[in-house]
């Protein structure tokens, strides 16, 4: 039906690093989704399927600079971009794949592809699972394996808002990336803030239909350990600008996220059982 098993997403990499850096606006991803889908409209029957077919990544052996960047002058500055995208990556649509030594937190660049193919294999010990990379890289990865929406699910872009009435999509650099994965009558949602020097307060619109008022999204993976819980609220005479603008009842989340931050939320799952597990 498509002609291939399975492609790179390199639209999708031309794309992600610079926003999770900060460098282009989160509305960016939305329209690599936009196109695609219209592109492949009559091909793929809908678009949580497609995901199975495009294998995305954030830098590979063909580069010349690797996805993390260690200033020098402030080693450490920049790490939380690399959990940030990670958590991007496992969250959207398609087949994730990291390359050898993220988990490891190699850095290497330069002006050919030799500099991102660092040795890690040459002394004892080269492989830490203690290394906070890895320690962060498992966790989402659990997460994204005990989450069926997070492989499967349809995917919407989710307008935000920073007063609780006037929602849209994040059109600004750095911007807030946040979209759901809905499966069945599951809604997650994975949002992440590209600012590294600021926090923000927003709201996130859900589906009203499969999220009442007073149900409790709980934060199944944060980058910096939260473990805030967000109640969905009915906001009337709410005013909507994605794709048209629209006035009336939506339902959302509110949330906290500290500077740089990337949270995954879910409902807790059916009888009770905690949603981190």
């Amino acid at each position: 039906m498509v002609g291939v098993d399975a492609a790179l997403d390199f639209p999708l990499f031309f794309r992600l690093p610079g926003v999770v850096k900060g460098l282009a606006a989160p509305t960016d991803i939305a329209a690599v989704y936009a196109l695609r889908k219209s592109v492949e409209e009559g091909v793929i029957s809908s678009h949580g399927e497609v995901g199975r077919f495009f294998v995305t990544f954030l830098d590979n052996h063909d580069q010349h600079n690797r996805f993390r960047f260690v200033d020098p002058a402030q080693p450490g500055l920049y790490d939380g971009q690399v959990v940030a995208a990670v958590v991007s990556l496992f969250g959207l649509q398609g087949i994730p794949c990291l390359y050898y030594g993220t988990e490891q937190g190699l850095s290497g660049n330069g002006s050919a592809d030799q500099a991102v193919r660092e040795a890690l294999w040459g002394r004892p010990g080269a492989f830490d699972e203690t290394d906070p990379f890895c320690v962060a890289l498992r966790s989402i990865a659990r997460v994204r394996a005990q989450n069926p929406a997070l492989r499967y699910g349809r995917q919407y872009f989710r307008p935000v808002s920073g007063d609780g009435k006037s929602f849209g999509p994040s059109n600004f650099t750095p911007g807030v990336l946040a979209f759901s994965r809905i499966l069945n009558e599951s809604e997650t949602v994975v949002v992440v803030n590209m600012n590294i020097a600021s926090g923000v307060h927003l709201s996130i619109l859900v589906d009203s239909l499969l999220n009442p008022v007073g149900a409790t999204f709980a934060t199944l993976f944060s980058s910096t350990g939260s473990e805030e819980a967000c109640p969905v609220a009915r906001i009337d005479d709410a005013e909507v600008n994605d794709r048209g603008t629209s006035r009336g009842t939506v339902h959302a989340i509110r949330v906290a996220l500290a500077p740089g931050e990337a949270r995954i939320l879910a409902r807790p799952r059916q009888g009770g059982e905690d949603a981190r597990r």
